[in-house]
């Protein structure tokens, strides 16, 4: 059943990497997905870079810098939008759960915990947002965001453009199972940055048990 709206979606994003105005659809969905769109940038990039394997590093380019600046939207959602704004995205996006944890771990790690969320399956968006809400430095965000984000993309592209057919015809003949496959690196990461250190293998872990009451807030 949900096998044809997901080609439908799949065929969609392949017209837009088509489309004459494709780099601008490439910065306009990194720039959403840094705070809070839900569906990824990556097959776009890489059926981008497919298409024109020479522009492969341009396209890199525009999608870490479009992805940063969309990473300070939802800084800035973080940081003066919370109530009003921030809280409610974040429980339409499923990471109520996580938002403390994360929060807590980018006050005690900010640059390594941006580093980590841009360059993995740690949705991005939600450090993002987080990120504004603790107040981490602008510049170091901003730094930490570029590296991670570049790492990811610029990977993403020279993956294509390397192997492009194989992985084109993979993903054409078993999106399904990509699709999960994905979902589940998404959900690991979520899960990973939740749990990691709650247990009792390290109970010094300040983050292990962060809550909405810890920071300040209510749940």
């Amino acid at each position: 059943m949900l096998m044809k709206p997901l080609r439908g979606l799949y065929e969609w994003t392949m017209d837009k990497a088509a489309h004459p105005h494709a780099v601008w659809w490439l910065a306009l969905f990194c720039f959403m997905e840094a705070s809070f769109f839900p569906v990824p940038p990556h097959p776009l990039l890489g059926l981008m870079c497919l298409a024109e394997p020479k522009k492969a590093i341009r396209f890199g380019t525009v999608a870490t810098l479009s992805s940063v600046a969309g990473g300070l939207l939802g800084y800035a959602i973080g940081w003066g939008l919370w109530d009003s704004v921030g809280a409610q995205l974040i429980g339409l996006l499923g990471m109520t759960d996580s938002f403390p944890v994360a929060a807590c771990y980018l006050r005690e790690f900010d640059f390594e915990a941006i580093l980590i969320a841009g360059a993995t399956p740690v949705p991005f968006k939600l450090l993002t947002i987080a990120s504004g809400f603790v107040g981490m430095n602008l510049v170091t965000f901003v730094l930490a965001s570029i590296v991670g984000r570049g790492m990811i993309f610029f990977t993403v592209g020279v993956l294509f453009r390397v192997f492009g057919a194989p992985i084109k015809r993979f993903i054409d003949e078993y999106l399904g199972l990509v699709t999960i496959a994905f979902v589940a690196l998404v959900v690991g990461g979520v899960f990973v940055l939740t749990m990691v250190g709650s247990g009792e293998e390290d109970p010094a872990d300040a983050c292990s048990g962060a809550t909405y009451e810890s920071l300040g807030l209510e749940g």
